[in-house]
């Protein structure tokens, strides 16, 4: 697999030889990063393709998302191990889409908590079975419901937690790209970690509210940040100014949309006609945008 290197030597066990290590970058003082390529989740990448990471405090590891398969999440895991010996307490997962928590099962232990947005164990639950039945066909990845594992704790509003001398404060969001999404802040070295809130060069791809999503990003817009990891592209270093293309395209299909609405104009020619002007702006427009458009006219056919 191209994502990971070899973590191999003469004192490992043999069964430690040449085990998977995910390719991670510390990006800012104890948090690291695996940076993820845009790909349609297919049986060659096996739905690893989103970025995920960890975050090491004094006493203990967060882990930002889990992977997108279980093979990723042992090579996470093992990252962790050779960037740092602390255990593990945390498994964050920020939504429920398979990119992000397929490597869970990597990470069930003593001692660690899963944690996510209060809608999460819901979603899992409406989903599970669907996600695992395609799963072996599209990704080429064995998984069942061992690898879909819902959060012992249930972010509400906002939670708090301590790795040690290091705090992150999880945010759970309004219905945005899922009604599941949570963020993470870490106050140490005002690190945002936006996940899928934040789309980069890959086109934003609408699961909850359009009109959600826009507010939220107003909200958010509002604050400055040092640094801002999204859930798809590069690093941010220049916030708020790097998430006005995702607001554009997402601004601009609500103008069209509601356009159309007004004109009487059917799904069939939403889905034709809306949004076509940003194809050139943005990475696996053909796969996404089509639903982008369908998501968006349902909501916005039927609001007063």
């Amino acid at each position: 697999m191209r994502w990971f290197g070899l973590l191999c030597g003469m004192a490992l066990s043999f069964a430690a030889q040449c085990a998977p290590l995910l390719k991670v970058e510390q990006v800012a003082p104890g948090i690291y990063l695996h940076l993820s390529e845009h790909h349609w989740p297919d049986r060659e990448n096996h739905g690893e393709i989103a970025n995920i990471g960890f975050i090491v405090g004094d006493r203990c590891v967060a882990v930002i998302d889990s992977g997108g398969s279980p093979q990723q999440g042992i090579a996470l895991r093992n990252a962790i191990k050779q960037a740092t010996a602390k255990p593990v307490c945390y498994v964050i997962n920020t939504h429920v889409h398979p990119d992000h928590i397929y490597g869970n099962r990597a990470f069930k232990e003593p001692g660690v908590q899963f944690v996510g947005h209060h809608k999460l164990a819901r979603a899992m639950a409406a989903r599970g079975d669907h996600y695992l039945s395609r799963a072996a066909e599209l990704l080429d990845i064995h998984v069942n419901r061992d690898n879909i594992i819902p959060p012992d704790l249930q972010v509400k509003q906002t939670m708090t937690l301590n790795l040690g001398n290091r705090e992150l404060l999880l945010t759970a969001h309004s219905s945005a790209h899922t009604d599941n999404d949570l963020s993470v802040y870490d106050k140490t070295t005002d690190t945002l970690w936006l996940a899928d809130l934040l789309f980069l060069e890959h086109i934003p791809v609408v699961d909850g509210s359009i009109k959600g999503w826009l507010a939220e990003l107003e909200k958010l817009e509002k604050n400055n940040y040092k640094l801002v990891i999204p859930g798809h592209g590069r690093l941010v270093r220049d916030w708020p100014a790097a998430m006005l293309p995702q607001k554009t395209y997402l601004s601009e299909l609500v103008t069209e949309i509601r356009a159309m609405v007004k004109q009487g104009k059917t799904l069939e020619q939403a889905v034709e006609q809306v949004g076509l002007a940003a194809k050139k702006r943005w990475q696996l427009f053909e796969q996404f945008h089509r639903k982008n458009v369908t998501t968006a006219f349902a909501e916005l056919e039927w609001e007063d």
